[in-house]
C-alpha cells in the first residue's frame, strides 16, 4: 500500500525499553551531478570550508542518564580532548546535560520545552522519548534538505533517502535517524545450554514446550537453583513473547507499553488486538503459565517480588533463566570477568531462545528508536550538526565520545578487537557508553569488545536477517486526545489481569480467567479503540 506523507498527531507516547537497528549505507536518490558534488563535499578534509565558523561556541547536548561519578576524572578528560578536536576543526566545543532516570520524560519534556537556547542537540526516540510529540509541539527544529547536506554532509550522504522519509513529520525531517547499527533488543530467555542438553534437549531450547521440559530437569536436578527468579513487572514482556511465537503479530509502538494493537505480516495495515481476537492461544500460554508456577520455576511471591537480581544471579551460576533483550544475551553468554559461572564451570554454555522463534516472527527495532534531534531553541543549529557530523562520522571524535581515551579506558589488540589496558580500573576508567550515545552510533567506526562471544552473536544475528521484517509503523503517529481514557483503563486491566495470568497465580480455569478478562477490556472500550485507530490508520496508509 502507498503511504500518505500526511501525518497523524500523537498527544502521548509510552516508554517500550531500551536501545536502533542497523540499517544501510547507500546514498540518498539525486541527480549524478548533485551527488558527485554531496560526495566530494562530505569525503574533504574540510567540508565546512565555505562555514563562517569565526566565533566560538558551546553546543549542549541533551541525554537521558545520570551524570558520571566514580569516573568523572576520566570522562572529563576525554570531553577535555574531544572539544579540542572539536575547537580545531569547527571551532565549537560539546557540553552534556545528562537528565537523570528519576522521573526522566517529565524532567526531559520540562528542559526541552523552555526554549532558552541551553540545549542544542536532543537525543530522542520515536518509541520511548516522545520524538513525534515533541515535533509537533515545535520543540525540534525542521532540517531542510540543503541544510543537511551543508552541515552534516557526511550524515546526509549515508543516511538511504527512504530511511529520510521515516524521519520526517507533515513532510518535513526532523530526526537524524541511527541506521547504521545492529542492535536486537527483542526478548527472550538466555539459558544454561549445557543443562538444556542434560534434560536431552541436544539441540537446545527452540519452544516454549522445551522451555517447559529446561525448567522441570532444572527444579528437579538442581533443587537449590529457582529456575527463574522473576519479579512481577515481567508479565506483559511473557505474553507478549507467547504472542509473538504462535502467530504472526506485529505490534504498533507508541500507543500501549503492552504492544495491545497491530496487524500481521500478511495483513500489516488491518489492526486489531490478539488480546480480544486470540481466545485458544491465551488460554493454552495460561495453562502453561500455571505449570510453570506448579513447577517452581519462580518465587511463591513473585508478584511482590520487587528485590530480584536475576540477572547477577545468573551470572554466577545461581539461576538457571535470565529473561531480557538479545543485547543482554550477547553480554552473558560472553566469557566476561563478571560471567564467573564459566570461570566456575568449564562445561557451563548459554543459549538464547528468543521469542518468535517458533512462527519465525521477528521485527526489528524502527531507525528512530534512537535519533538525534536540534531544538528549536537551539542559538547554533548550524554548529550544532556539525558537531553531530563529527561525532557520528569522525573516526577520532567517534572513539573518543563512545570508548574513552586509548590506552587509558581501552587498548586495541592485534586482531582489531577492543580491550581494556594492563591496570584498567572499571571503577574510575571505564567510559564506555557513559556519554550515553545511543542516537547516532555507527557500525563503520565501531570496535569490537574483546570479551564478547563473536561467533555465537554473529550465527545468532544472521539468523535473525534471515527472518527479520522492517519495522512497518514508523510514521504512523496515533491521536489518541479522545481516547486516552480509554487506553489508561485498557492498560490497567491487562496489568491486573496479566499478573495473575503470566505468573499462574489465577483461581479457577484458564478458559474461565481468561473470558473474565477478555469481557473486562471489551467493557473497557478495546473495541471503540481498535476502530479509532484503524481510522487513523486508512487516512495514512490507503
Amino acid at each position: 500500500m502507498k503511504r500518505k506523507l500526511a501525518a497523524v498527531l500523537l498527544a502521548t507516547s509510552m516508554v517500550a525499553g531500551l536501545t536502533a537497528c542497523g540499517g544501510g549505507s547507500d546514498a540518498p536518490a539525486a541527480d549524478e551531478g548533485a551527488a558527485a558534488d554531496e560526495g566530494a563535499a562530505a569525503d574533504s578534509d574540510d567540508p565546512w570550508a565555505d562555514v563562517d565558523t569565526s566565533e566560538h561556541v558551546v553546543i549542549t547536548y541533551m541525554t537521558t542518564g545520570d551524570t558520571p561519578s566514580g569516573t568523572k576524572e576520566k570522562y572529563d578528560e576525554m570531553m577535555a580532548k574531544l572539544n579540542e578536536i572539536l575547537t580545531e576543526k569547527v571551532n565549537a566545543e560539546l557540553d552534556i546535560n545528562f537528565i537523570s532516570w528519576t522521573d526522566y520524560l517529565s524532567n526531559y519534556n520540562l528542559t526541552l520545552a523552555r526554549m532558552d537556547g541551553t540545549v542544542d542537540l536532543v537525543g530522542t526516540a520515536s518509541d520511548w522519548l516522545d520524538a513525534w510529540p515533541n515535533a509537533k509541539n515545535g520543540a525540534f527544529l525542521e532540517l531542510s534538505e540543503d541544510m543537511l547536506k551543508k552541515y552534516a554532509p557526511k550524515t546526509w550522504a549515508s543516511v538511504p533517502a527512504e530511511n529520510w522519509d521515516l524521519c520526517k513529520y507533515n513532510g518535513e525531517i526532523y530526526l537524524m535517524p541511527e541506521d547504521n547499527y545492529a542492535q536486537w533488543v527483542n526478548h527472550g530467555f538466555t539459558y544454561r545450554l549445557d543443562w538444556a542438553k542434560e534434560a536431552g534437549l541436544a539441540n537446545g531450547v527452540h519452544s516454549w514446550e522445551d522451555m517447559t521440559t529446561y525448567f522441570r530437569y532444572v527444579k528437579e536436578t538442581y533443587p537449590d537453583i529457582i529456575p527463574w527468579d522473576s519479579d512481577g513487572t515481567q508479565y506483559a514482556t511473557l505474553v507478549g513473547g507467547w504472542i509473538a511465537s504462535h502467530s504472526n503479530y506485529v505490534a504498533v509502538d507508541g500507543i500501549s507499553a503492552n504492544g495491545m494493537w497491530g496487524g500481521t505480516k500478511d495483513d500489516l495495515y488491518t489492526l486489531y488486538s490478539p488480546f480480544v481476537t486470540d481466545t485458544d492461544s491465551l488460554v493454552e500460554f495460561a495453562k502453561m503459565m500455571k505449570e510453570w508456577d506448579e513447577i517452581g520455576v519462580w518465587q511463591t511471591d513473585v508478584l511482590n517480588n520487587t528485590a530480584a537480581t536475576n540477572r547477577d544471579d545468573y551470572r554466577v551460576g545461581k539461576v538457571a533463566a535470565e529473561q531480557h533483550h538479545t543485547q543482554t544475551w550477547t553480554d552473558l553468554v560472553s566469557k566476561t570477568p563478571a560471567n564467573t559461572i564459566y570461570q566456575d564451570d568449564p562445561d557451563a554454555e548459554s543459549g538464547f531462545f528468543w521469542f518468535g522463534e517458533e512462527a519465525k516472527n521477528l521485527t526489528a527495532l524502527s531507525i528512530t528508536h534512537g535519533a538525534m534531534a536540534i531544538s528549536a531553541g537551539s542559538a547554533n543549529p548550524e554548529r550544532a550538526l556539525m558537531v553531530y557530523d563529527l561525532l557520528r562520522n569522525d573516526p577520532e571524535c567517534y572513539k573518543l565520545f563512545c570508548y574513552g581515551i586509548e590506552g587509558v579506558s581501552y587498548e586495541i589488540t592485534d586482531d582489531g578487537l577492543r580491550t581494556t589496558p594492563e591496570g584498567y580500573n572499571q571503577d574510575t576508567d571505564n567510559i564506555n557508553g557513559t556519554t550515553n550515545y545511543w542516537w547516532g552510533r555507527n557500525d563503520d567506526i565501531e570496535i569490537r569488545d574483546a570479551s564478547r562471544d563473536w561467533d555465537a552473536i554473529d550465527a545468532m544475528y544472521a539468523e535473525y536477517d534471515k527472518v527479520k521484517i522492517e519495522y512497518p509503523y514508523g510514521q504512523f503517529v496515533a491521536d489518541v486526545d479522545a481516547i486516552q481514557s480509554q487506553i489508561q483503563n485498557i492498560n490497567q486491566i491487562h496489568e491486573q489481569y496479566m499478573k495473575q495470568i503470566a505468573f499462574g497465580k489465577y483461581s479457577g480455569t484458564a478458559e474461565d480467567i481468561v473470558a473474565e478478562y477478555q469481557a473486562a477490556i471489551k467493557a473497557a472500550g478495546v473495541d471503540d479503540v481498535t476502530a479509532e485507530l484503524q481510522r487513523q490508520f486508512d487516512e495514512l496508509y490507503k
